[in-house]
């Protein structure tokens, strides 16, 4: 008897739609868009933070600034609302984190909805952790690698990346359309609020 395998990855358009519809259908429902939009700024939350660990701790946690002030340092952490990010950094870094959200609930909604267990429904946790540790910084990225490459004597390789880093991110974001694509592919044939999905 012939086994036949699908491709684990999207290779037509049909499936890309997939994607969508599923996306489209579980955003439909009211408390999976707030539970995205939460998973959202939490992800973005973190990347800002994580790269600012020594400004937090000195200006927002040790210093005798106003809570006002305090509250400005944070908000202007974030992207397209301060400065530490290019507009490329900041639009990659939201993409990410629309993507953490969307990928988040979705896994959720597959979870809870189909009844499954943590171990059954986890087929997008690498894209969702590979997705977290690649995005929230480029340098922060590149800094790891640096220090693994340095260990086999290559650390100058990350001299040749044409985008400062920046590839790490954009692994991130590939990560977690395939994340999506492994989730939706999960729930073929299945319904999303009484809609089904196609085999």
């Amino acid at each position: 008897m012939a086994v036949t395998l699908r491709p684990r990855i999207p290779t037509s358009v049909a499936e890309w739609r997939l994607v969508g519809r599923t996306v489209r259908l579980v955003l439909s429902l009211p408390q999976y868009v707030v539970l995205a939009t939460g998973y959202a700024v939490l992800g973005l939350s973190m990347f800002v933070f994580s790269r600012n660990v020594a400004l937090l701790q000195q200006v927002v946690f040790r210093s005798r600034l106003p809570w006002e002030s305090r509250a400005t340092v944070i908000v202007e952490l974030y992207p397209f609302v301060g400065t530490a990010y290019t507009a490329l950094q900041g639009t990659v870094l939201l993409l990410t984190a629309v993507l953490i959200g969307i990928n988040l609930s979705v896994a959720t909604y597959h979870v809870r909805e189909h009844r499954l267990s943590v171990g059954q429904g986890s087929g997008s946790l690498g894209g969702i952790v590979l997705g977290t540790l690649g995005a929230g910084c480029a340098a922060c990225g590149s800094a790891v690698l640096a220090g693994l490459l340095s260990v086999a004597g290559a650390s100058g390789l990350l001299l040749a990346l044409p985008l400062d880093g920046l590839e790490f991110s954009v692994l991130a974001v590939v990560m977690l359309l395939l994340s999506l694509y492994w989730l939706a592919d999960g729930m073929r044939g299945g319904e999303i609020a009484g809609c089904p999905l196609p085999e």
